[in-house]
């Protein structure tokens, strides 16, 4: 079973991922990792946090001679940040944040200053998740699957050559923006998740790895919404002779399955919290009506959120692979995805008795 956990604050010495049950035998180098982290490192709509930050990744455990040994693989990313706080004596933050984790922790956890429920769930925790998506990229590219992502609206706007100008001007304004991300999975093979178990369904685990996510609260796979307003027989994808569709509106998953197509998912990703222009809250420590306090952040996490898309989606396609082939190493899963049926064996002439 391939699984991975993260850990580190924000403003932590470090964040850290372990990714076990990888199999052995994968070329994979400091390098690799660094190109995804680069992506997610600066882009359109970033904070001031990234001007400080390199983001680089260090293999402390699972890769030797430049392999993967099929041990667990830690990485390490160093937060430079860290040291401007370091020792510094910094004041209680009392006044929670709407849309944050803020209040919600605070009660939870017992929390008498909320700094530990946003250090731990802030975005920067998505940092050790790409590269363990990485690496997981790594792996797929072995059996030429290949997934990308792009930004399809930002706040409303779906003309690229006018995401900047929106941006800047919600900057200007104090304010944050959110949008929508298409994810696009080629070269799946038919057969990856299962319809046995709630569980193991395919869209069950994509969608769950894309909710969990800072900021994703809506996950459509394939024409989900434009579907619900189709009758049936517009909302599938037609079976031609040679097994072949001419649509795509299931978006690559059928019954939990994979079916050979391109797995497609759009994701929603709300406007952030923290933003320059105060909102209504309370403080806690006096139960005064104030208004929020600004907490260094993006404007528009959108852009930089595509690589971690592309991570999450994936770690649950490696995953989902690793559990069709089986096997403890590269060498063992490369002919036996080559011997993966796209077809059905032939049905028989007659019918069969299922039930006595």
């Amino acid at each position: 079973m391939l699984r991975y956990l993260t850990a580190g604050e924000s403003h932590g010495p470090a964040l850290t991922a372990i990714l076990d049950g990888f199999p052995a035998g994968l070329p994979l180098t400091e390098d690799q990792i660094a190109h995804d982290l680069a992506r997610r490192h600066a882009s359109l709509g970033a904070g001031e946090r990234m001007k400080i930050e390199t983001d680089r990744a260090q293999i402390l455990s699972g890769v030797m001679g430049g392999l993967t040994t099929g041990a667990p693989i830690t990485i390490l990313i160093e937060n430079r940040d860290h040291a401007n706080w370091k020792g510094c004596h910094i004041p209680p933050y009392t006044a929670p944040r709407p849309g944050h984790v803020d209040l919600a922790a605070a009660v939870k956890y017992g929390y008498s200053d909320l700094r530990p429920g946003f250090e731990r769930a802030s975005a920067r925790e998505t940092a050790p998740r790409v590269a363990v998506g990485a690496i997981c990229r790594a792996l797929l590219r072995q059996f030429s699957i290949e997934v990308a992502a792009q930004v399809t609206q930002i706040a409303g706007e779906t003309r690229p050559s006018r995401f900047e100008a929106r941006v800047e001007a919600a900057r200007a304004e104090g304010e944050s923006l959110g949008g929508i991300i298409e994810v696009v999975a080629s070269g799946v093979p038919v057969g990856l998740g299962s319809c046995m178990q709630a569980d193991c369904r395919l869209d069950t685990r994509l969608a769950a790895a894309a909710i969990s996510l800072q900021a994703i609260k809506g996950v459509e796979i394939g024409d989900a919404f434009a579907n619900a307003a189709r009758p049936g027989t517009e909302a599938h994808d037609a079976i031609l002779p040679g097994l072949v569709r001419s649509t795509n509106r299931c978006g690559g998953i059928e019954g939990g399955i994979s079916n050979g197509q391109p797995i497609v998912l759009r994701l929603a990703m709300k406007p952030i919290p923290t933003t320059h222009k105060p909102q209504q809250t309370v403080n806690l420590a006096t139960g005064e009506a104030v208004g929020t306090t600004y907490e260094r952040s993006d404007v528009c996490p959108v852009p930089r959120a595509v690589v971690t898309v592309e991570a999450v989606v994936a770690f649950v396609l490696a995953a989902a692979l690793l559990e069709k082939l089986g096997g403890d190493s590269l060498a063992e899963m490369l002919p036996r995805f080559s011997r993966l049926p796209s077809a059905p064996p032939p049905f028989a002439a007659t019918p069969h008795l299922f039930w006595k």
